[in-house]
């Protein structure tokens, strides 16, 4: 990163942290991220599949949902990277992606918010 002319010395060392500064999409896709386990219902939904496999059906009827909402929920999350799908059949299930953030917001909601995890 080119160093920047700042307008005031504070006598920080600011230099230092300007030049790791993260870009602006490295920025963007963090965002995205937690835009993603902002919404509550999304939380649950992503803690749920954390621990297993399932498809619309059965999260919808662990959750008291319609299939509907499930489904946007979950296409959301997809769409965020923090969720993957497979097709068996007629069925479509759903689990956490098997990638560093999705794993990384499993394990925060597992230690920050004291979320059990059930399989050990």
């Amino acid at each position: 990163m080119a160093e920047k002319a700042l307008p005031h010395d504070h006598g920080q060392d600011i230099e230092k942290v300007l030049q790791v500064l993260p870009s602006q999409e490295v920025c963007t896709e963090a965002a995205g991220i937690f835009k993603q386990i902002s919404d509550g219902t999304r939380l649950r939904i992503l803690w749920l599949l954390c621990h297993c496999e399932e498809c619309v059906s059965n999260i919808a009827a662990a959750t008291d949902m319609s299939d509907q909402a499930v489904s946007h929920h979950l296409k959301l999350l997809r769409g965020g990277g923090l969720v993957v799908s497979r097709k068996d059949g007629k069925e479509v299930y759903y689990k956490l992606a098997d990638t560093k953030q999705a794993q990384l917001v499993h394990r925060i909601c597992e230690e920050m918010f004291q979320m059990t995890c059930p399989l050990g």
